[in-house]
């Protein structure tokens, strides 16, 4: 009956309630609330590029290429940048359109996939990964809900 109670004392303990409503959020997102600020872990649609390779050294070879020309400097890597060694490099279908996977709902892509596309701010270059699909890098585009 405490839980019911709750919701009605809206005005009464407002000290109580706080924390447990800020108790109440925190259990049902882990990390939302700290990273609604920047945009991660809140939206419900990415759109990304990746490369794909089936072997670690071509992987690490196309990010040592991003690496050279942008990411050493602290710099965001260009799309039609990222799209290109895509073209060069990724061993997935979508190599051909430069890696575009477009926009994709959260619960679309399997595992690690998933969590780096969504964890990687926009304009970012994420570090070679693994998944059941072989070694990828993505760069996220945008967000929505």
């Amino acid at each position: 009956m405490g839980k019911d109670s709750k919701p009605k004392e809206s005005g009464k303990g407002k000290g109580k309630q706080a924390a447990s409503g800020s108790d109440e959020n925190a259990s049902k997102g882990k990390g939302k609330g700290a990273k609604s600020a920047d945009g991660l872990g809140t939206c419900t649609y990415v759109k990304a590029r990746h490369i794909l390779c089936e072997k670690q050294g071509k992987i690490n070879e196309a990010y040592k290429k991003l690496q050279d020309g942008w990411l050493e400097n602290g710099d965001k890597v260009p799309p039609a940048e990222f799209a290109k060694v895509a073209q060069e490099y990724s061993e997935c279908p979508s190599g051909k359109k430069g890696g575009d996977l477009g926009w994709f709902p959260r619960g679309k892509m399997a595992g690690p996939f998933q969590d780096v596309a969504f964890a990687t701010p926009i304009g970012a270059t994420s570090a070679p990964f693994k998944s059941t699909h072989g070694y990828h890098i993505i760069l996220c585009e945008g967000r929505k809900n």
